[in-house]
């Protein structure tokens, strides 16, 4: 086996470090997005649960659900449905779609943070790499980034005719995708709706219906479409459990799953290399916990995360063109907001640029540049002050807070 190089492909890095399980996504060789997972602070992002609901909070327009977890969950008006699975009518209130002691099938959309539990929502959805699967739903939607025209009209047609009954979402790689890969993931997504209803149907709980998919699934599911060069696994209990979960819902990809073999790679004198080191992840990540982010010509940003907000600032350093530091600084900003998993309103300080142009030129770059994001994300434009206004969608914990604890933990002992 040789190393996890570069190249113009992609790799998949999945690792146990302690507590840890971590999957690493190299595209050309450079680290572009990295899922975690803390077996001392679980994610319920992606859960179902069939819960129970403690209260209705009118002033907040949501109701506290009891998931059975020791902690409650949050579903606001916005994210619930009436009885029997009835949408929302627009301006309906909490109080006419839930009561208290009722039991509801709800989805966790973002984890706790702080002192607030979990937010949810009853409109579930179960990803999967072509498809996301919405049983509450009644059409099939094509996902933007496919643009517009006929096409898009055909590929709706084409997953109507392969997937069973209504509620999918076509991502974009379903338009590259062969039919027997659709029909294989939709027949699997399909079978874990059936699973839910049936024991939602069954009544009891609060209880665990549906564990979202960990760090390496998560991985796989929103960069697997495009076929990953190698998944190379550092674990073989590990590497055996996604072979099993490819053949099922991504034979093609389950001949690429490769335990790695450090034995192969290591001088006798060196003992066991680890996977991560091969591409010195884990230097690359603590930079990743630091407030300083270099860039070419002496440039920097400087992000800063606090409870409400993202601020990034963007020094020139000894370049002087301003739109070129700029445009560099926007690619890099994509990335450092996916690997750290920041969510919530994000504001961006560039370097000032007096050409009304070439400020329109940064604003479409920096849109091009989130786009692939799989969290989703929405650049808003200048404020008045000058600043890009920006938001990305909350899914789980984000990097620093998740890697603090595992550095309290190391401290203490």
């Amino acid at each position: 086996m040789s190393g996890p190089a570069g190249g113009t492909g992609s790799d998949i890095l999945i690792d146990r470090d302690g507590p840890l399980t971590r999957a690493a996504v190299l595209t050309g060789g450079r680290l572009t997005d990295l899922y975690i997972d803390h077996a001392e602070r679980p994610s319920l992002l992606g859960h179902v649960f069939l819960g129970r609901v403690e209260r209705i909070a009118t002033g907040l327009d949501g109701a506290f659900v009891d998931l059975g977890t020791g902690k409650s969950g949050l579903l606001s008006a916005l994210d619930a449905r009436g009885p029997k699975g009835r949408p929302k009518a627009k301006g309906e209130r909490i109080g006419n779609l839930l009561r208290t002691g009722q039991t509801v099938l709800v989805q966790v959309k973002a984890d706790a943070t702080g002192a607030k539990g979990p937010s949810l929502t009853m409109d579930i959805t179960l990803p999967g790499r072509f498809l996301v699967h919405a049983p509450l739903g009644r059409d099939v939607a094509v996902s933007k980034r496919l643009g517009s025209g006929p096409e898009r009209t055909e590929l709706a047609r084409r997953i109507q005719d392969i997937a069973p009954g209504a509620g999918w979402i076509v991502r974009a790689g379903a338009a590259t995708a062969p039919d027997g890969l659709l029909a294989a993931e939709s027949d699997a997504l399909h079978l874990a709706w059936r699973s839910i209803r049936d024991a939602a149907e069954r009544g009891g709980g609060p209880s665990l219906l549906l564990t979202g998919p960990d760090a390496p699934r998560r991985a796989l599911i929103e960069h697997g479409a495009a076929a990953p060069s190698r998944i190379i696994v550092d674990d073989a209990a590990l590497a055996r459990d996604l072979a099993d979960w490819c053949a099922d819902r991504a034979p093609d990809l389950e001949e690429r799953v490769e335990p790695f073999d450090a034995r192969l790679l290591a001088n006798p004198s060196d003992g066991r290399q680890r996977l991560f080191d091969l591409r010195d992840l884990d230097a690359e990540i603590e930079t990743l916990l630091g407030t300083r982010v270099p860039l070419s010509g002496g440039g920097s940003l400087v992000i800063e995360r606090t409870e409400a907000m993202t601020v990034v600032d963007v020094n020139a350093g000894e370049r002087g063109n301003p739109l070129d530091v700029n445009l560099e600084a926007a690619a890099e900003i994509a990335r450092q907001l996916r690997l750290r998993n920041a969510g919530g309103i994000v504001v961006v300080d560039f370097v000032n640029m007096r050409n009304r142009g070439d400020a329109e030129r940064l604003l479409n770059a920096l849109s091009r540049a989130v786009e692939d994001d799989p969290a989703q994300t929405q650049v808003y434009g200048l404020s008045k002050l000058g600043l890009v206004e920006m938001t990305r969608a909350r899914r789980g914990t984000a990097l620093a807070e998740l890697l603090g604890t595992v550095r309290t933990a190391a401290a203490e002992d």
